[in-house]
């Protein structure tokens, strides 16, 4: 869908079209969706957090007055997702069902042996136990440049900060994960293990 689709759209659900709104929830359910996966590591949570940002955009659709919709949506998600990591409620385990099942990282698999399809699933767990162990600021940066691959101007406008606070927290989250891998180097493929 185009901007002017989506300006279109958000026009009429602004004059309170449903119809209007659902088409935007399709277009944008599952960024939403994936957004707050990776953020929670829990596909309940992850569910919960995509139907507030979506009820709260409904709410709010008449503050929104130009630029980037899918910004503003994203901004709601996280700002949902940072509520969520801060209630009270929140459990910081997550089920070895949820990580098996889940559809936030995947290591592809490029054939090989039995061994080596293991050691992909087991390093691709842990990229997603390190990336639920970052702050939640540098998560968020790392997930939306490198996991969803939105410009930095665009997670800038997300996170509501400037874009020079979006490569600091991108740089510290990256090395914080690139720290926590090679200190697990036997699970990395042969090419990148450093000695």
């Amino acid at each position: 869908m185009d901007e002017k689709e989506v300006a279109t759209l958000v026009e009429e659900a602004k004059r309170g079209r449903l119809e209007a709104f659902n088409q935007l929830v399709s277009e944008y359910q599952s960024p939403v969706y994936n957004l707050a996966f990776r953020m929670l590591t829990d596909p309940a949570a992850a569910e919960d957090v995509a139907q507030d940002t979506f009820v709260a955009a409904f709410r709010k659709i008449h503050t929104f007055h130009t630029g980037n919709f899918r910004a503003w949506l994203m901004r709601i998600a996280a700002n949902s997702c940072r509520d969520h990591l801060r209630s009270a409620r929140v459990r910081r385990s997550v089920s070895l069902e949820a990580l098996e099942e889940s559809p936030s990282f995947v290591v592809q698999d490029t054939g090989g042996t039995p061994e080596a399809h293991a050691l992909r699933r087991e390093l691709a767990g842990m990229i997603k136990e390190t990336l639920g162990r970052l702050p939640a600021d540098q998560r968020l940066a790392v997930v939306l440049v490198d996991v969803q691959e939105y410009s930095y101007g665009e997670a800038a406008q997300i996170m509501g900060v400037p874009i020079g606070t979006v490569k600091s927290r991108l740089s510290r989250g990256r090395l914080t994960l690139r720290d926590y891998l090679l200190a697990q180097r036997e699970l990395l493929p042969g090419e990148y293990r450093l000695g």
